[in-house]
């Protein structure tokens, strides 16, 4: 394998199967939520959807590190596929969508450190930042147009959106075939219960008492579960204000979310380094106060204006974080691993914001009222991340 070169088979293979896969996973998301409100399941059951995927990420955290690192990562991508593939497939024919979402959330966990992992086995140097640039660059085209295609397909026929969804995982797996087969990265692993959660209580404990590292996953928690949070808040708010009740409408404002996100990330890109991380933090704050505004309005050309804003803010708050932790992470308890500890307290993070966010539409609080007390939190969590970073400089 010539690691000096970019674009060799297996980045080229891992792109496409990163672009395919994530593209069916925010389609499904949309297509089932479309048929759970076409079934007549009540409003709270939305984000309990969303709390079955998060759950089977918590759950195989201290496992999924390990088996990325333990075997050729694309034959671990592969796997993962076809479980989100039969997952997609149990939803189609009728049994539970929240059964079927939770094997395309085991899915999922075990692909995430298996997709980050194995880029610095496929390239090295300077070609690793761009090969992180192209897979992050897949993603985000993947999220605009799954999303989109997941509302819109849906629109016209659900089981049609589902189905499309099972094909996007097929065509993952047949480029997950091209990966080449590598070596594990690690052989020393202890293949039984107790050894794994030990391994990963101990990579936890490595970054938890790492001060910087600490930071970047409360500040990374953080922003994904405020992120989900607002993705449910979108679907609420849109027939509340903006008086639309199509699929569509909601997935395009969650995909112009996704350009903004672009735009932050490239923005950090020149404006941060490694030395001076925490000059990302204040836009987590502004980010909240955004939330707080965009509630309170109900133009649908300030919408898209302030969730490109929204976009901007997080992608510039969440980006150098990442690139902080996957360094530090890469240096010292192996990169499948630092990603699966991070999984870990990221979706902890969404599943009690979406666990507060559920029990809140269950006793009836307006969604307004529930922006403006999300934004208002997420901006005062920030800022007391901000104060314990400068007491630790």
């Amino acid at each position: 394998m010539d690691n000096q070169t970019l674009l060799n088979r297996g980045i080229v293979a891992t792109m496409l199967a990163q672009f395919f896969s994530a593209f069916a996973d925010n389609a499904l998301l949309f297509a089932i939520l479309a048929l759970i409100k076409n079934l007549h399941y009540p409003d709270w059951s939305k984000p309990v959807l969303q709390m079955v995927f998060v759950i089977a990420f918590i759950v195989t955290a201290p496992f999924v590190g390990q088996i990325a690192d333990s075997y050729s990562k694309g034959r671990v991508m592969l796997i993962s596929n076809l479980l989100k593939l039969l997952g997609a497939m149990i939803i189609c024919v009728g049994v539970s969508p929240f059964l079927g979402y939770v094997l395309v959330g085991i899915g999922a966990a075990c692909y995430s450190p298996a997709k980050y992992g194995i880029l610095g086995e496929l390239t090295s140097g300077d070609n690793l930042v761009k090969a992180n640039g192209l897979i992050e660059a897949s993603t985000i085209a993947a999220i605009l147009l799954g999303s989109v295609a997941g509302g819109y397909i849906s629109d016209l026929h659900i089981t049609a959106s589902i189905i499309t969804c099972i094909i996007m995982f097929g065509i993952a797996m047949v480029a997950n075939l091209f990966i080449p087969k590598l070596k594990p990265a690690r052989k020393n692993v202890t293949w039984n219960l107790i050894g794994m959660v030990n391994d990963f209580v101990h990579s936890a404990k490595v970054l938890l008492t790492h001060q910087q590292a600490r930071i970047t996953l409360v500040g990374t928690s953080l922003f994904w579960g405020a992120g989900i949070t607002l993705r449910f808040l979108l679907i609420d708010w849109v027939p509340l204000v903006l008086n639309r009740h199509d699929n569509t409408t909601p997935t395009i404002l969650n995909a112009v979310v996704a350009i903004g996100i672009v735009f932050g990330a490239g923005l950090a890109a020149k404006c941060i380094n490694m030395e001076n991380t925490k000059r990302c933090i204040p836009a987590g704050i502004l980010m909240g106060i955004a939330v707080i505004c965009f509630t309170l309005q109900s133009s649908m050309v300030f919408s898209y204006l302030l969730l490109v804003i929204i976009g901007m803010l997080g992608g510039f708050f969440l980006v150098p974080l990442n690139a902080l932790l996957q360094n530090f992470g890469k240096n010292t308890i192996g990169a499948g691993s630092a990603i699966a500890v991070q999984n870990f307290s990221e979706y902890s993070a969404m599943m009690v914001m979406l666990g507060l966010y559920s029990a809140a539409i269950a006793i009836g609080l307006p969604v307004i009222v529930i922006g403006v007390g999300f934004g208002v939190l997420f901006s005062l969590a920030i800022v007391v991340l901000l104060h314990w970073s400068r007491k630790l400089a």
